[in-house]
């Protein structure tokens, strides 16, 4: 039986001075309106000289391929347009029509600096890199990325985990939470990273059980007693003390506190622990964060 080999057809190449961010969300924007496409897209980010381009424009040659970018140096800009109209490769440039009408409107000198848009705003990039890490890292998820985390929070159910994060996700770090369940060990990675970026949060009983008895109002449950025992929940608090005092956690009373108060205190300690920008810190496990 003859079995037929699929054949992918010509690849875009998305070429650009900087990541080549910009030009890949464009082809892909519009790739997305023709679902099931099987186009390679491939990526030829920080070009910065003739035989870079050179290079891409052969490759683009040989298997058909067709070049877009997004060069804002009108040199580079103007090789690789020429180079593709030589050796009959099809191009896509995304910034020469606009560049050139700039370039005589404004008749100002072009930076000439790739990826300057992204480095201008890199404050609001990390935030949202930021915001997407810390909600795929709630309630202990992904604990085998713990290391990856700038700071973590852990602590009993309704001592305020997640609203904290998220709070200090808008600032621009990377936030994990785990949560210290009564019966079940924490995950060992908990206490595999720097205690020093681990904060344990404790809370008061009364405000704990008030906390709760809303969540269980919320779900219209009115079973779990247990949740809501005044026994069992110190029982939970003191078990989670054990768990600072075991892992050299730093802890926090967030009794009747404001999540701004909070987390105020936790970037100042950071601070006068660490220094990197004033802003936030970066994480020292970036080796590890490229393994995963």
């Amino acid at each position: 039986m003859n079995i037929q080999k699929s054949i992918l057809p010509p690849p875009i190449y998305v070429v650009s001075g900087g990541r080549g961010l910009a030009g890949n969300n464009m082809v892909q924007s519009l790739l997305i309106q023709y679902p099931e496409n099987d186009i390679p897209v491939v990526i030829v980010p920080h070009v910065s000289d003739e035989d870079q381009i050179f290079d891409v424009v052969m490759q683009a040659k040989t298997d058909g391929g067709l070049i877009t970018h997004t060069m804002v140096n009108p040199e580079l800009r103007s090789k690789i347009n020429e180079l593709c109209k030589e050796f009959k490769v099809r191009v896509v440039d995304f910034m020469g029509d606009l560049a050139n009408y700039l370039d005589s409107s404004l008749e100002v000198e072009p930076l000439k600096h790739p990826g300057l848009y992204r480095e201008i705003n890199q404050q609001y990039f990390d935030r949202i890199d930021s915001i997407e890490y810390t909600l795929s890292h709630d309630d202990g998820m992904s604990p085998e990325r713990l290391k990856s985390a700038e700071i973590i929070l852990t602590g009993v159910s309704r001592a305020g985990k997640t609203p904290l994060s998220i709070y200090l996700a808008m600032y621009g770090w990377k936030v994990a939470n785990v949560p210290l369940v009564n019966g079940i060990q924490p995950p060992h990675e908990l206490f595999k990273v720097d205690p020093q970026r681990v904060f344990g949060l404790h809370i008061g009983v009364h405000q704990l059980i008030a906390h709760r008895k809303k969540r269980l109002l919320s779900w219209n449950n009115h079973q779990d007693e247990k949740y809501i025992d005044e026994k069992s929940v110190r029982e939970e608090i003191r078990n989670a003390m054990f768990v600072f005092d075991k892992g050299n956690f730093t802890v926090l009373n967030v009794t009747n506190k404001p999540i701004e108060n909070t987390a105020n205190e936790i970037l100042n300690i950071m601070s006068k622990r660490f220094s990197y920008r004033g802003r936030k810190l970066e994480s020292p496990y970036h080796d590890q964060d490229k393994t995963h």
